[in-house]
């Protein structure tokens, strides 16, 4: 039903995305895309590039009187940084980093200079996504449905105050861990924590190293029955983890409490289904809002892990690839810490896919027709189940 495409190298003239299949209809403010491209800019870790760049959206089409128009929408960010390549006289670069898409992209295409995958794999693709994805935020919040993220561990630092909330305990819980990590350079609820990682990434720097972590990004106000188990690619929590993977650096991906359930009984983390008011809740949410691959209607909680980028001024043992001769990898400016930057981008991608699964669920060229149909989707009432308690004969004609 949606579909993004990007284009544009890390040092190109600029990056350009096109966001097909959003319906007509929809109000959009720059003032919030920008917003959003400001958000991936900002924390602690960042390199200088940061100081360089300064994103902002240019619509370039899609959109007419503020409005989506239901044609296919077409966003470019301006690469300040291009102005000072523009020209520039470059040594090929023959040693890669491992860990980097350097020697990996010079053995699938061909290339003789390394910077050639270091442009198109470069985290500054990203910030297209967070462009296009903010579009998608809007739709959402028109429907009531928020997401946000904020970091649980740098390093071997973790903020271990985390839960898994339920549907009556999520939004006043998710305001102000938000609120809270918004204030924090590294994008941690907890005042100590955060100055504990802010260490942990100084003194990262001063070894010439660098850092990964956790990130956990949340969704509530999320239908149940969005997603499908009769087909791999179209499980909700294969398409978030399909979309989460897809971004630099991120290595792990885990649906609710995942890798804690694996240690415990079935009887521990099943989460048990009651009545209460005429509606069917949980006293749990150990699944992370999803079972059989489908929304349940409980808050969607996914945690992503992001490995230390190969980019760092200590290098790496590597091999020179014009010669054959030992080599230590080369360093780049880059980021010591990515971890608090990458949240606006992990929350891009659940917005992405959610907003995908939404439309999938309720088809309709314009917010007009939509709109009536989200109202009346399923809310997990006993009403709203319709069994039958009649015997039958199982009989595949």
């Amino acid at each position: 039903m949606l579909r993004m495409l990007t284009a544009g190298e890390s040092h190109g003239p600029k990056l350009t995305v096109i966001l097909e299949g959003m319906p007509a209809g929809l109000p959009i403010s720059t003032n919030i895309l920008n917003q959003g491209l400001a958000r991936r800019q900002h924390g602690c870790g960042a390199g200088p590039r940061m100081s360089i760049e300064k994103d902002e959206i240019k619509i370039i089409s899609g959109v007419l009187q503020g409005k989506t128009t239901g044609s296919p929408i077409a966003l470019e960010i301006q690469n300040q940084d291009f102005i000072n390549w523009q020209g520039k006289s470059l040594v090929p670069i023959t040693i890669p980093r491992p860990g980097h898409a350097d020697l990996t992209g010079a053995a699938k295409y061909g290339y003789k200079d390394l910077r050639l995958p270091m442009e198109r794999s470069s985290a500054r693709e990203t910030a297209a996504r967070v462009a296009a994805a903010g579009i998608c935020r809007i739709f959402l919040r028109l429907l009531g449905i928020q997401v946000g993220g904020y970091v649980i561990q740098i390093g071997q630092i973790r903020w271990d105050n985390t839960t898994i909330l339920l549907s009556n305990e999520f939004k006043a819980a998710i305001e102000e861990r938000l609120q809270a990590s918004e204030q924090s350079e590294v994008r941690c609820p907890d005042k100590a924590v955060s100055i504990a990682m802010q260490q942990a990434i100084q003194a990262a720097q001063e070894a010439g190293d660098s850092l990964g972590g956790i990130i956990e990004v949340l969704a509530c106000n999320v239908p149940p029955g969005l997603g499908s188990f009769v087909h791999f690619d179209r499980r909700l929590d294969s398409q978030l983890a399909a979309g989460l993977m897809s971004i630099p650096a991120i290595k792990g991906i885990a649906i609710g409490n995942a890798f804690g359930n694996a240690a415990k009984f079935g009887s521990e983390i099943n989460d048990p289904i009651v009545l209460k008011d005429g509606h069917l809740i949980r006293t749990s949410n150990h699944a992370g809002g999803i079972e059989g691959g489908i929304s349940n209607g409980e808050p969607i909680v996914v945690q992503v892990a992001m490995k230390p980028i190969p980019t760092f001024p200590k290098g790496l043992p590597s091999v020179d690839l014009a010669n054959g001769q030992p080599a230590q990898s080369p360093f780049y400016r880059g980021d010591c810490c990515p971890v608090a930057r990458a949240v606006p981008v992990i929350e891009a991608m659940m917005v992405f896919v959610l907003t995908n699964a939404l439309l999938e669920k309720l088809g309709g060229d314009s917010i007009a027709e939509i709109l009536p149909r989200f109202q009346v989707l399923h809310k997990m009432q006993l009403d709203d189940f319709s069994m039958d308690t009649q015997p039958w004969t199982f009989d595949v004609f």
